[in-house]
C-alpha cells in the first residue's frame, strides 16, 4: 500500500508442509513501513524495516486441534525529525530482536458464520535480558544508547467461542487480555510495543511500534494515556442473526456488548474499572 503520508511494502512465504510428509510450516517474511508528515520546517519521518522466520507444528496432544508455532523477529526503527515524549531524541535508531511463540486451539470449521467451536490463543514475546550485562546506567544514560536494543517481556491471551442458541441465531462470546513488562525495573517499559485501546482497532496501522486494540463506541486509542500503557482486558459479547448464508456474500446482523480498559502499570490495575459500549451494526 501507499500513500502520501503512509506507505507499506511486505514479500512473505510460506510452506505448510515442510518435508511433504507433515504439517510443519516454514514461513518467512520481509517488510518495510514508512510514516512521514510535513512540519514547519521540514519533513519528519519513522520507518520502521522487519524480517521474521517461524516455524510451526501441528500438536496431537490434548487432541488434534492444537498447534504450536515459533519466531524470531528483528525490527530496525529508523527516526528523522521525529517529534516523540517517549525519549529524548528526534534523529537515531532502535532495534528489536525477540523470541516469539504462540499456542493455540482452533476447533472452528466456518470461519464466515461459526456456529460452533472455539478459539484459544496464548502469545509469549521475549527479548535478550540486555540489561544484565550490557553496563548501560538507565537513569543516567542517554535515551539513544539505552534504547538501541529494546528490552521487554510481552504476554497476551484471548478465547472465542460460538454456540447457536436457536435455529440460525448465535452467540458470541470473547475475552483478551495483554502484559508488557521488563526484566529490570530500573528500565523500565520500552518507547514502542505499547497497548493503546479504543475505537475500531484499524488507524494506525501499527507504524510506530504501537499495538492498537479495538474498542467500539470510544474515539481510537482514547481509553489509554498518550504514550500507551502497559496491560489491558477486554470483553465481548455478540448476537448474530444470518440474513444472507451465500458463501460468496453472507451479511448477518448482530447486537454487541463490549467492556475493556488500559492500565499504566500493574500497581494501577484494577479488573473491575472497566468501560462500557452497547451497539449493533450489520
Amino acid at each position: 500500500s501507499n500513500g502520501a503520508y503512509y506507505q507499506n511494502y511486505s514479500i512473505s512465504f510460506e510452506e505448510p508442509w515442510m518435508g511433504g510428509r507433515k504439517p510443519n510450516s516454514f514461513s518467512i517474511s520481509l517488510w518495510k513501513t514508512i510514516q512521514s508528515f510535513e512540519t514547519d520546517e521540514n519533513q519528519s519521518k519513522m520507518d520502521i524495516s522487519g524480517l521474521s522466520i517461524g516455524f510451526g507444528k501441528r500438536l496431537t496432544w490434548p487432541d488434534d486441534y492444537f498447534t504450536i508455532t515459533h519466531s524470531i523477529n528483528l525490527q530496525r526503527y529508523n527516526l528523522e525529525n521525529y517529534q516523540t515524549s517517549l525519549f529524548d531524541f528526534n534523529d537515531g535508531f532502535s532495534n528489536n530482536i525477540n523470541y516469539a511463540t504462540t499456542f493455540s486451539r482452533n476447533s472452528i470449521f466456518n470461519p464466515i458464520y461459526p456456529r460452533s467451536g472455539s478459539k484459544f490463543t496464548m502469545y509469549l514475546e521475549l527479548t535478550p535480558p540486555y540489561s544484565l550485562f550490557n553496563n548501560i546506567n538507565y537513569e543516567t544514560d542517554a535515551d539513544q544508547k539505552k534504547y538501541k536494543f529494546l528490552e521487554y517481556n510481552k504476554f497476551k491471551m484471548n478465547g472465542t467461542w460460538y454456540n447457536t442458541l436457536l435455529g440460525d441465531l448465535v452467540l458470541r462470546t470473547h475475552f483478551e487480555l495483554g502484559f508488557l513488562g521488563t526484566y529490570n525495573s530500573n528500565v523500565g517499559l520500552p518507547p514502542f510495543e505499547r497497548f493503546f485501546v479504543g475505537g475500531d482497532g484499524l488507524s494506525g496501522y501499527s507504524i510506530d511500534g504501537r499495538e492498537i486494540i479495538a474498542l467500539r463506541g470510544y474515539p481510537n486509542g482514547s481509553l489509554s494515556g498518550s504514550s500507551g500503557d502497559a496491560l489491558y482486558s477486554k470483553y465481548n459479547i455478540e448476537l448474530r442473526y444470518p440474513i444472507s448464508l451465500n458463501p460468496n456474500s453472507t451479511i448477518y446482523a448482530l447486537l454487541f456488548g463490549e467492556t475493556g480498559n488500559s492500565w499504566s502499570d500493574y500497581n494501577n490495575f484494577n479488573p473491575f474499572e472497566l468501560r462500557k459500549s452497547l451497539g449493533g451494526g450489520i
